[in-house]
């Protein structure tokens, strides 16, 4: 069964005090982990403060970006080895802003990757929709290639821990949402190519989510669709009544 995943990614926003603000607002307000688990991916200034608010422990502290080094001459970069020893549990990874705005390409993203599960943490690999067309026998398979790349030399048993967060371009910051069809292809179609990789039961098992103006009223209808196991929202993860609404988006 996969357990549903309501992620938020604050960006480059907020300060430590609101962040604590944030943190004490949604404590006992959150769903069980066990049945929608939930995170939001803040700014590496933050995350000590996160962390030592999260006072029943529901909400995962997660990070927005690392680097593919563990430690050495890299000026700004945030450390995975050294998140991984605050107790981070998840890392975004592959972003379109980051791929955009800091000319992230497949092959620094693969090694981002591979860093993440060398320290004992779980990528959210986000992808857009570059697709390309495999064929393997008598059947034809459209794959996501940022799927394929981010993946190149990942292990199996890597791989079946992995997210991957579905966010079209076109959908991110601009207030326009995918339909639920286009959600539920995307999806689809990313479990395809992790199934042309690896195998179907790998597949079946990771968690795939939608991710481009996810709102609390659009949400119940997103995770409504059989491929998509859960968000990663942007601006709507910003504000603690609508993140609160969001993880208890069955409840609406």
């Amino acid at each position: 069964m996969r357990i549903p995943l309501i992620a938020g990614n604050w960006k480059m926003n907020k300060s430590v005090a609101s962040a604590k603000q944030f943190m004490t607002a949604i404590q006992g307000k959150l769903p069980a982990a066990d049945q929608v688990e939930t995170a939001v991916a803040a700014p590496a200034l933050f995350l000590q403060t996160m962390l030592e608010a999260n006072t029943d422990n529901v909400l995962r502290v997660a990070a927005e970006a690392c680097y593919y080094e563990d430690e050495g001459a890299y000026t700004g970069e945030t450390s995975p080895k050294a998140l991984h020893e605050m107790g981070i549990p998840y890392t975004i990874v592959g972003h379109s802003e980051r791929r955009r705005y800091f000319n992230e390409t497949d092959d620094v993203i693969n090694r981002k990757v591979q860093a993440v599960f060398r320290n004992g943490m779980t990528p959210i690999v986000c992808c857009d929709e570059t697709m390309g067309r495999r064929e393997s026998g008598e059947r034809i398979h459209w794959v996501v290639n940022q799927v394929s790349a981010a993946l190149k030399g990942v292990s199996a048993e890597d791989a079946a821990k992995i997210v991957i967060a579905y966010e079209p371009s076109w959908a991110i910051g601009s207030g326009t949402t995918a339909s639920t069809d286009q959600a539920e292809e995307g999806c689809y179609l990313i479990r395809q190519t992790l199934a042309d990789i690896y195998s179907d039961d790998l597949a079946n098992g990771v968690r795939v989510l939608y991710g481009g103006s996810v709102k609390p009223d659009n949400i119940a209808g997103i995770m409504g669709r059989d491929n998509v196991d859960g968000v990663l929202a942007g601006g709507s993860s910003l504000d603690e009544s609508s993140f609160i609404k969001l993880a208890n988006y069955q409840n609406l």
